[in-house]
């Protein structure tokens, strides 16, 4: 009797995890960006991110940068992670965002390397069309210690 109890408590206790998971990855986004640039500096850049979806038009993520860059003999490495925050609209196409991230750069100059690290924090809007977005977004934090070259940036993210 104990034994059939036992499986009857632990079958129960796994479907309710499971149908509480299940709810939970229905509302689950996993996307992200890529970039690339080539010519005179070539820059390959990966941005994976997972968010989670709200009822009400909100969205909680974390995100990961990985940017590699080339110009002559000027090696740049960055790292980062991110914290994403998503609002769209009620019946309009605009996604609103706000993004801390974290960065982490290597430069390498003839065998010499620097390191630096610098936050970011962007406001954005997007137009989205539900699995993409294109848009601008603005680092209100940028300073001299960014590797990027300007505090405007595009909005090219797709969720799955």
């Amino acid at each position: 009797m104990k034994k059939y109890f036992l499986l009857l408590f632990l079958s129960t206790s796994f479907t309710m995890i499971s149908q509480e998971n299940t709810d939970f990855w229905d509302n689950v986004q996993f996307g992200g960006g890529v970039s690339m640039s080539f010519g005179s500096q070539t820059t390959i850049g990966v941005s994976p991110s997972a968010v989670y979806n709200f009822d009400n038009g909100f969205a909680l993520g974390t995100g990961l940068t990985y940017i590699y860059s080339k110009n002559q003999d000027v090696k740049t490495n960055v790292y980062g992670a991110s914290i994403i925050s998503l609002y769209q609209i009620p019946n309009i196409g605009i996604q609103l965002s706000g993004e801390f991230e974290q960065s982490f750069a290597k430069q390498t100059f003839n065998s010499q390397s620097t390191s630096t690290s610098f936050p970011a924090l962007y406001l954005g809007a997007a137009y989205n069309t539900g699995r993409f977005a294109i848009g601008i977004r603005y680092d209100v934090l940028y300073d001299d210690r960014s590797v990027y070259s300007s505090a405007i940036s595009p909005i090219i993210r797709f969720y799955f």
